[in-house]
This record gives structure tokens, C-alpha cells and sequence, in this order.
């Protein structure tokens, strides 16, 4: 048995130009790990969460975080924090596959 959730997942996390795939890695009662694997080109639209606080885990490449009205180049490895009702969002805008999680806490009710 492996104590990793990422390993498995990202097996099957294989993006083409301009698509998104994601897989729940941890789901429980008061928090959720989703890994989100962006193609070139593919856009994560922005949103927020008004009860929880959002944490992006960059992976795997360069990803561009919107936040509010600033966009940012974040290099794996790096950490993102979006407070409660920020908006949000990511985008690739490079030629390779990029990888995040998204840590969502506490889960909205």
C-alpha cells in the first residue's frame, strides 16, 4: 500500500491542447485535495470560494495564477494562497502540461 495519493493519480492525468483533467486525491469531511493538470492553452476560469480558503501546490511546470486582477508566472515547486472570497483561477500558458493541487478548507456547507 502507498501512503502517496499523487502518484497514482497522475498516471492518468494527460491533458490535450487546451483541456483540463483533475482527480480528487483526498476527500473528507472538512477538506478537499483535487490535482488539476492543465494541456497548453487551457484555462482554469476564475471563481471563488466564500467559505474556504484555497491553497494552489504548483507540481509540475509554470503556471499562470490570476488572482483578483494580478496574474503571476508560479515555477514548481510553489505555493499559493487564496483567502476566502478571492477570486481565482489559473492558466497555461506554456507548452507543457503544468500540474497543481488545490487544497479547498474548510469544506463550503
Amino acid at each position: 500500500m502507498s501512503l502517496d495519493e499523487y502518484d497514482a493519480a497522475r498516471t492518468d492525468l494527460e491533458p490535450a491542447d487546451g483541456e483540463i483533467e483533475t482527480a480528487e486525491l483526498v476527500v473528507t469531511d472538512d477538506v478537499l485535495v483535487k490535482a488539476f493538470a492543465l494541456g497548453p492553452g487551457a484555462e482554469l476560469e476564475a471563481h471563488d470560494h466564500p467559505e474556504s480558503t484555497n491553497v494552489f501546490h504548483v507540481l509540475e511546470g509554470t503556471v499562470t495564477v490570476v488572482q483578483d486582477d494580478e496574474h503571476e508566472e508560479i515555477t514548481a515547486p510553489g505555493v499559493v494562497r487564496h483567502d476566502r472570497g478571492v477570486v481565482h483561477g489559473a492558466r497555461n500558458d506554456t507548452d507543457e502540461t503544468v500540474v497543481f493541487t488545490a487544497s479547498l478548507c474548510p469544506l463550503p456547507s
